[in-house]
């Protein structure tokens, strides 16, 4: 095979460097699985790990991105022939093991789930790790308990990928949904989007959390932590649920017992790298069915692969919302 276009990361004297290098196909890692990448996606923790802004990338160097959709070229692994339509997101991909920034990417079976019916490969990259995440999380609240009769959503980060995809599929499932912002000009975007009310998160004070707010919330989804997640720990109702799925303020959490043993609050770790595979192809076969979003559309913006090195920094700025697919190959 022909060398191919990848984005690499590297590390010369502690500092991280990055840029388009022409590779043989050889010199990707290990896996069972050959795939012409036809799309990717940037997450925060891409733009973290290219640019060195967090200590992201464990081996160097790596091709970054941690989303691929594409087809099979060859596999020795029984479950995929060439011609198969696949997504790959998470595990080491982007950060330990060559990812989806390449033109064609190896990868172990084990990481790959078969682009769902009625879902293209597109489609599975505006949703990428972002989507995925947004809709563990909710199928996680849900096996809680959470449903729309017990009150409203909250989530924070409303403006990002997780968040803006949050937003769309609970409003979808029914839900009352109020969308935490620091950017409150987006409040059309978000209602766009589904969210029934906007709240500016520089009207919270958060220097003064009591043990026990006053009881708002049936769920969140969070993607901010730090003293954010503090205060939605103690304004949760009884038996509320938390999906904690980011740190974009910080990952400090101070709270007390109180808001789980005097209202019954659950806090549910949302881990996306390395989610069971039975859960994994689930959670994507409900993204093209039942928790299909209904404005993927308007929430993505698509790139040329020439472009990837030029879009990273508004990720690190705070001044990109919805999602950024990136045209590889198709």
């Amino acid at each position: 095979m022909a060398q191919i276009k990848a984005f690499r990361i590297r590390e010369s004297d502690k500092k991280t460097t990055s840029g388009f290098e022409d590779i043989d196909p050889a010199e990707l890692d290990n896996g069972e699985v050959l795939i012409r990448v036809a799309y990717s996606s940037i997450n925060y923790k891409d733009a973290l790990a290219a640019t060195g802004a967090g200590k992201i990338i464990r081996r160097f160097p790596c091709v970054g991105g941690i989303d691929l959709a594409g087809s099979v070229i060859e596999s020795s692994d029984a479950r995929f022939k060439s011609g198969d339509p696949v997504i790959a997101t998470s595990y080491d991909m982007g950060v330990a093991h060559d990812g989806g920034y390449a033109e064609v990417a190896r990868i172990p079976a084990d990481w790959i789930v078969p682009l769902p019916q009625g879902m293209s490969a597109f489609e599975s990259m505006a949703l990428g790790t972002a989507g995925y995440t947004a809709a563990l999380g909710i199928q996680r609240m849900e096996l809680n308990g959470l449903s729309p009769a017990n009150g409203p959503v909250i989530v924070t980060g409303a403006t990002g990928g997780v968040g803006s995809l949050a937003i769309d599929l609970l409003a979808g499932r029914g839900y009352k949904v109020t969308a935490l912002t620091g950017k409150p000009s987006e409040g059309a975007y978000l209602r766009a989007l589904g969210a029934a009310e906007i709240l500016d998160r520089k009207t919270l004070d958060l220097g003064k959390i009591r043990a026990l707010e006053k009881p708002q919330w049936a769920g969140a989804v969070d993607n901010l932590g730090g003293a954010f997640l503090s205060w939605l720990a103690s304004s949760m109702q009884v038996s509320g649920t938390i999906a904690s799925i980011g740190l974009a303020a910080g990952m400090d959490f101070k709270t007390t017992v109180a808001p789980f043993i005097l209202r019954g609050v659950c806090l549910l770790g949302i881990d996306s790298g390395y989610t069971p595979m039975p859960l994994r192809r689930e959670v994507w076969r409900r993204l093209a069915t039942d928790l299909r979003p209904r404005h993927l559309a308007e929430m993505t913006r698509t790139i040329a692969f020439d472009d990837l090195p030029g879009a990273f920094g508004a990720f690190l700025d705070g001044q990109v919302r919805g999602r950024t697919v990136v045209r590889i190959g198709g």
